[in-house]
């Protein structure tokens, strides 16, 4: 498969019925599938503007919605999902059925990308599937949340962590300890939970590309920009 459009996909997981976007650019070489955090969606201005990033890389993407659209206004009036762990990696883990399912699609190495409470199922998959995912990126990520599934972890594993988000930061120090597996942790200086400052989104678009790029091309390494 080589395209460079997005197309919709539809999952259907159970009962839930999600969306998502996939692009796949020209010589494509790994697949990143988004797992946004809380009160996020595929059609975060943020998350659609790394994705280009990462294609732009050589670099497949989807953006997929972790809810139903009948639960997403639920969840923003509520925060009733957003912290269901259980539910959010469950979901996961349905897609990247999917996606091995779809002969034009299980060719690639997967790698997840995770926010916030996102990151947290990104790692709990990482960990139930070790020879699908080839590598993790958590952006401002709970990962405190992925409880015991830290230590099973296989992946190689980046955490990104703005430095002026010191709750979060102070989490990820006390968590990654558990990790097993190849992991680096990157605090962007002056950068807030969101990464909303001049720039800041930039670098961690190119941390996640670098680190993408190494442990999911064929041929194992990276050519740095």
């Amino acid at each position: 498969m080589s395209n460079s459009s997005a197309r919709p996909m539809r999952f259907t997981l159970g009962k839930a019925r999600l969306h998502g976007d996939l692009t796949v650019p020209d010589n494509a070489d790994g697949m990143v599938v988004f797992v946004h955090g809380s009160g996020s969606s595929r059609h975060s201005p943020r998350n659609m503007s790394v994705a280009r990033f990462f294609n732009g890389l050589g670099l497949a993407t989807l953006l997929f919605d972790l809810l139903t659209e009948e639960e997403q206004p639920v969840d923003e009036a509520t925060r009733q999902f957003r912290f269901d762990i259980p539910l959010l990696s469950e979901r996961l883990n349905g897609v990247v059925d999917q996606l091995r399912g779809d002969p034009s699609l299980r060719g690639f190495r997967l790698g997840l990308f995770g926010a916030s409470t996102g990151a947290a199922a990104a790692l709990i998959t990482a960990a139930s599937r070790p020879a699908d995912i080839g590598a993790v990126v958590s952006r401002g990520g709970r990962v405190d949340l992925a409880g015991d599934s830290l230590e099973r972890v296989k992946a190689p594993a980046l955490f990104i962590v703005g430095g002026a988000d010191l709750e979060v930061l102070e989490l990820n120090r006390q968590t990654i300890v558990h990790l097993k597996c190849p992991h680096e942790l990157f605090v962007v200086p002056g950068a807030t939970h969101l990464f909303e400052e001049s720039g800041k989104m930039d670098e961690v678009a190119r941390l996640a590309g670098d680190w993408f790029r190494l442990h999911l091309a064929h041929q194992g390494s990276a050519v740095k920009p």
